[in-house]
C-alpha cells in the first residue's frame, strides 16, 4: 500500500512540474534578439538584422505572421528554420549546434532531436541488426523541420518564408498563363527556376 502512495506522488509531482514547464515563462535567450514582428518587403523578404550583429550573436529570432522563425550563422553560412521542433515544439533557437557525419545540425534542448541546418531533416543513429558487426549510422528519419531562404544584401540579412514565396510563383505564374496569350514555346517562368519551359 505505501508503494501505491509513493508512486501516486511520484506522478502527481511529475504532473506537477510538466505544468509549470508548459506554462511557465518561455524561452529566455540571452544569445537572440527580441522576437518582435520583423519588418516584410514588398517582394516577401523579411529583414532579420544586420550581417556583423548576426555574426557576432550566431543567432538571431524574428516573428511573422505569428510563426517565430531563428537564423544562425555557423561556419561562415546563414540558415533559417521554424523556431519550435517538428516533434514537440522545443525551442530551438535554444538548442546546441553538432556537427554530425559532415552535416551542421541543431539538437532540440527538450528531447535532443538532431535537425541538420541546410535541409532541416530531421536524423537518428540506427543499426542493421544483418550486418555482422552492426555500427550505428546516422539515417534520415523521412521528416523535415521547415527552412526559409536567406539572402545577403547590402549589409542586412533577409529570409523568405519558402512556402509563402511557393504560393506567390504559383499565383504568378497562373496569371501570366491567364493574362497573356502566348504559345507555349514563348512562356517562360522566371519566378520558379525549376520550371524552364512549358509545353503543351
Amino acid at each position: 500500500m505505501l508503494d501505491l502512495v509513493i508512486l501516486s506522488l511520484h506522478f502527481f509531482i511529475c504532473f506537477l512540474i510538466s505544468l509549470a514547464i508548459w506554462y511557465g515563462p518561455k524561452d529566455v535567450d540571452l544569445r537572440s534578439s527580441s522576437t518582435e514582428p520583423a519588418e516584410m518587403k514588398p517582394d516577401g523578404l523579411i529583414l532579420i538584422g544586420k550581417e556583423d550583429d548576426i555574426k557576432r550573436s550566431q543567432r538571431v529570432t524574428a516573428k511573422v505572421n505569428g510563426r517565430e522563425v531563428v537564423v544562425f550563422y555557423h561556419e561562415g553560412k546563414f540558415h533559417a528554420l521554424d523556431s519550435r521542433c517538428y516533434h514537440e515544439g522545443g525551442p530551438l533557437r535554444l538548442g546546441e549546434i553538432e556537427d554530425i557525419n559532415g552535416q551542421a545540425c541543431i539538437v532540440c534542448p527538450w528531447h535532443k532531436y538532431k535537425i541538420t541546418l541546410e535541409t532541416g531533416e530531421g536524423l537518428y543513429e540506427a543499426i542493421n541488426p544483418l550486418e555482422p558487426s552492426p555500427t550505428p549510422q546516422w539515417q534520415s528519419k523521412g521528416v523535415k523541420q521547415r527552412i526559409h531562404k536567406v539572402t545577403i544584401d547590402n549589409g542586412n540579412v533577409y529570409f523568405c518564408i519558402l512556402e509563402e514565396l511557393q504560393q506567390r510563383n504559383a499565383f504568378l505564374l497562373l496569371l501570366l498563363l491567364t493574362t497573356q496569350p502566348a504559345s507555349a514555346d514563348e512562356i517562360r517562368c522566371k519566378c520558379l527556376p525549376s520550371v524552364r519551359r512549358i509545353t503543351s
